[in-house]
């Protein structure tokens, strides 16, 4: 010990580390052995995770896991019976929120962080999750808190074992509104919830998060989560979005809303591996099985061999589906972008396909512009689930890595002035009252209505407008993921 604490004091880094929070320390070292270049905002931000690290040692005990609070109750078919026992849970949740004032204070505010993309949100939020150990909260000796429990997911994956628990309460017990439960067993699993990359842009999504998160916040779980937007512009013109509103007001009341939006420098562009998993060549337009040469045998190497008995494998996903992979290896499996993104897929196949294999190799990819907004939007939860998962993803496309995404924007012109909308003097004809254009990075202007040129609703638009902000994001992470270091081993 003697000896440790010599080196501490003749050591001038880590003497500083040890002044300063867990986060701070731990960016701190990784400053000065040069894998990062200090930045202002990303020193301000760890030190209100250290802030928020300290806090935790206020959280009560986790609770105990009684069992199912309706097993008993959801089998009658008596309404009175079901009704009781909601509100001796919505009682039990009063007098637990009482007794933690009491004992321990009010619990601590979550952490809401927006920024563009790269600047280093979920960096800072993995060094602060890291950070949470068993014994590292357990400060207060006014309080035997032994443990904190902790869950880090992206919000994607999230919101799919949310709707899967539903999905599977619902099965026995139909009758019984599944969020209080759900709520109670995401709490018992963590009381530290980070959840990366938050967006709303499902309906299904936006009209149970309010709830969900309200009870989360019943049971005293500390939500950190990072977003390419601010609060308010989350699930912007959405449908039926007057009823999600109570959510964001509930999110700005219960966390502290950290903007990283003046730090618009994105280091992975810094980062990236010198290696290569994207490849392009002009002949690979879509429909054309005529893959250059050079460009094909550099694909095969990455893929390796196919066993000769190798069938057709059937991949599970959740609520009872599957996904297929036709050509396929121990641990690589290949496919035509056209099967991963003109199908009706989701983040679900994604992130069941990112489990079976740690790479993925996809061909004849098209440039994405307001043409391939369904496809676009695929292709987008592919990049994440494999990013979230470390799937190494090897591409082959017809244009340039930088010229993938073609950005756009969507604007709606309304005759009734609603504020949510973005007013533009270009428009169509397809309604008396609100006409929506997509506008391509070279100025060209498409209709997006019901009866427009290309075909998909007005109630779509949010996710248009998340879409072309979510492009950024994916071609930075292309950029990191676009080497012979990423990847699961």
């Amino acid at each position: 010990m003697k000896t440790m604490k010599k080196m501490i004091a003749q050591h001038p880094v880590a003497r500083q580390c040890l002044s300063t929070g867990p986060v701070t320390a731990a960016y701190e070292l990784k400053v000065n052995a040069g894998e990062l270049r200090r930045d202002d905002a990303q020193v301000a931000l760890a030190a209100k995770f250290d802030a928020l690290h300290k806090s935790l040692a206020s959280l009560p005990p986790v609770p105990v896991r009684t069992g199912d609070p309706t097993e008993n109750s959801c089998t009658s078919r008596n309404p009175l019976l079901l009704l009781l026992t909601q509100f001796l849970a919505s009682s039990k949740t009063f007098l637990r929120k009482k007794l933690h004032l009491c004992f321990y204070g009010p619990p601590p505010r979550g952490m809401y962080i927006h920024g563009t993309v790269g600047v280093g949100k979920s960096f800072l939020m993995d060094l602060f999750y890291a950070s949470v150990t068993d014994d590292s909260c357990c400060n207060n000796h006014s309080h035997k808190h032994t443990k904190i429990t902790k869950r880090r997911a992206h919000f994607h994956e999230f919101m799919l074992d949310v709707h899967h628990r539903i999905f599977v309460y619902k099965q026995k017990h139909p009758r019984v509104d599944a969020i209080p439960i759900i709520a109670q067993q995401l709490a018992q699993e963590a009381q530290l919830l980070c959840l990366d990359e938050f967006q709303v842009t499902d309906i299904a999504d936006a009209m149970i998060l309010k709830r969900l998160f309200s009870l989360l916040l019943d049971w005293n779980v500390v939500v950190v989560a990072t977003s390419n937007r601010p609060p308010d512009a989350l699930y912007k013109g959405g449908i039926n979005r007057s009823l999600f509103l109570p959510f964001i007001d509930m999110l700005k009341h219960t966390s502290d809303v950290i903007s990283m939006e003046d730090s618009s420098k994105d280091y992975r562009l810094e980062n990236r591996a010198c290696g290569q998993s994207y490849f392009w060549s002009s002949k690979d337009v879509h429909g054309d099985n005529n893959i250059d040469n050079n460009m094909q045998a550099q694909l095969e190497a990455i893929f390796g061999s196919t066993a000769p008995e190798t069938e057709v494998e059937i991949i599970p996903v959740l609520f009872g589906r599957t996904v297929q992979a036709v050509r396929l290896n121990d641990r690589c499996a290949w496919f035509d972008f056209s099967e991963l993104c003109y199908r009706p897929l989701g983040a679900a196949d994604y992130i069941s396909l990112c489990g079976r294999f740690p790479v993925l190799i996809i061909d004849h990819v098209p440039q994405l512009d307001a043409k391939h907004l369904n496809e676009a939007r695929r292709f987008v939860n592919l990049i994440d689930a494999c990013y979230e998962s470390h799937t190494r993803l090897v591409l082959a496309a017809h244009v340039p890595l930088n010229e993938l995404f073609v950005d756009f924007e969507a604007q709606v012109e309304s005759s009734e002035g609603d504020e949510e909308l973005i007013v533009n003097e270009k428009g169509g004809n397809s309604s008396s009252f609100a006409t929506t254009m997509i506008r391509t990075k070279e100025g060209k202007y498409f209709e997006w209505s019901a009866t427009g040129r290309i075909g998909v609703s007005l109630a779509q638009f949010s996710s248009a407008n998340d879409l072309a902000f979510s492009f950024r994001r994916a071609a930075s992470r292309l950029e990191e993921m676009g080497g012979k270091e990423w990847g699961r081993q």
